[in-house]
């Protein structure tokens, strides 16, 4: 399977996914961390999060994959959002708890 295949294989087969460097516990930047505490305030269970940093073929496929240049990229029922600055504004909106709920 190609990284492309594996990327959208991840983004269709969970519900909410977030490529982020580090993890959900263990975030590695600033943004992914703040991306992980909004969907946590939103009362996201089930949070599939992908680890960049342990796969350089994921870290550039996505951003092939989404045409977004930055990471973290939160993907919802396979649609991709947006990175960290979206996800403030759509939480803030909240937007992005419908977008969840629906989920």
């Amino acid at each position: 399977m190609d990284t492309q295949q594996h990327i959208k294989q991840l983004v269709t087969e969970h519900p909410v996914v977030l490529f982020m460097k580090g993890n959900a516990q263990f975030p590695m930047c600033g943004f992914s961390g703040r991306a992980v505490q909004i969907l946590k305030a939103c009362g996201v269970n089930g949070l599939h999060t992908v680890d960049v940093l342990r796969d350089e073929a994921i870290r550039q496929g996505i951003k092939v994959y989404s045409d977004w240049p930055t990471i973290p990229q939160l993907y919802i029922k396979g649609e991709f959002i947006g990175g960290s600055d979206i996800l403030v504004a759509m939480y803030q909106s909240g937007e992005l708890q419908q977008l969840l709920a629906a989920a």
